[in-house]
């Protein structure tokens, strides 16, 4: 990786404030999550405009010419068309139109996938750089008064710039889905339903009859059991499968899902005391696909992570799927997504 970019919306949202619509308290919920701010999408901020910003940031660091970029691969969950995918367009706004662009979709475990596919594509020579982006507007298939979900998610982007070293800097990436249990993730109808369910109510008055929204619900519990059983494995296999030894790891970023779950699976790793561990969640919450370039970009900006040290990364959630790789980190961007710099 060599440069990071990323984009956070300028709404900052309490606990507090998602409290007025949800039965919840602020010590609820930071207890049981980590969280007490998120960022959510407000004005003519879109996944699009988040995208492109991240992007573009990221090319901008590395001082990376945008005619050397060979593909764009957009990893996202809540792009809001089926057709056209989300990543042609954000690769027109950023001034590369012709581009091999796409999309990938693969939940919380999306950037994961998405980087292990740049890094592949970069071995065997298909292209000389990528631009990878993990971008995400989740507060627009929340249900605002589900305890499940609605104080977890946040909206946000993250990019790196990936290309060719001297020395390996991606790891061979490990991953797996259980589809056996995928609906523990799931949005609550198909949209096919959903249409149906809008015909069926047509002339009818919306106040006493509304159509409603399409939401994603969890059932938390039995994500958690799966993580329990699933991570440390997945963990211990990333670590081994990049040939580096325990010891070495300077720095965890797992996905930014419950603080709570990434302390414990430090802890089970047997990762050293003092090897930070990115609780980025605290004041963006979960943002699935972005979560963990945001993560990343976070340490770098504040210091907890330099650019060059070895890092452990984690995705993992909806399908139920994850991905994780042994990576270097890249160097801490010039123009942060922090206003206060």
């Amino acid at each position: 990786m060599l440069s990071i970019g990323a984009y956070r919306p300028r709404h900052l949202v309490s606990n507090d404030e998602v409290c007025e619509v949800l039965d919840s308290t602020d010590e609820w919920i930071y207890e049981r999550t980590g969280i007490r701010n998120r960022r959510w999408i407000s004005g003519d901020e879109t996944l699009r405009s988040m995208a492109v910003a991240a992007g573009a940031r990221a090319l901008d660091n590395g001082e990376i010419d945008r005619s050397k970029i060979g593909v764009l691969i957009l990893a996202t969950s809540s792009w809001l068309k089926l057709t056209p995918h989300g990543a042609p367009s954000v690769a027109y706004d950023l001034g590369m139109n012709g581009i091999p662009a796409f999309d990938l979709t693969s939940g919380c475990g999306g950037f994961g996938y998405a980087l292990g596919v740049a890094a592949d594509m970069i071995r065997a020579g298909s292209v000389e750089y990528a631009l990878v982006i993990g971008a995400e507007t989740m507060t627009v298939g929340l249900d605002p008064t589900d305890r499940g979900t609605a104080m977890i998610f946040g909206d946000g982007a993250g990019a790196v710039v990936v290309g060719p070293s001297e020395e390996n800097g991606i790891s061979p990436t490990v991953w797996g889905s259980d589809g056996e249990n995928a609906e523990a993730i799931t949005q609550d109808v198909d949209f096919l339903q959903y249409m149906n369910r809008a015909q069926a109510l047509q002339g009818t008055d919306p106040e006493v009859e509304p159509v409603g929204r399409m939401s994603l619900h969890m059932e938390g519990p039995k994500v958690f059991r799966w993580a329990a059983v699933t991570l440390p494995r997945a963990l211990a296999t990333a670590i081994e499968s990049s040939g580096v030894a325990k010891e070495d790891i300077e720095v965890f970023i797992p996905h930014q899902a419950n603080q709570r779950i990434n302390d414990l699976m430090k802890k089970n790793l047997g990762l050293a005391e003092d090897v930070p561990v990115a609780n980025d969640i605290e004041n963006t919450g979960n943002t699935s696909a972005a979560s963990i370039p945001l993560a990343m970009e976070e340490m770098l900006v504040t210091g907890k992570a330099k650019g060059g040290q070895t890092a452990l990364l984690l995705g993992f959630g909806a399908g139920l799927s994850y991905a994780g790789q042994v990576v270097t980190l890249p160097p801490a961007p010039k123009e942060s997504s922090f206003p206060e710099g």
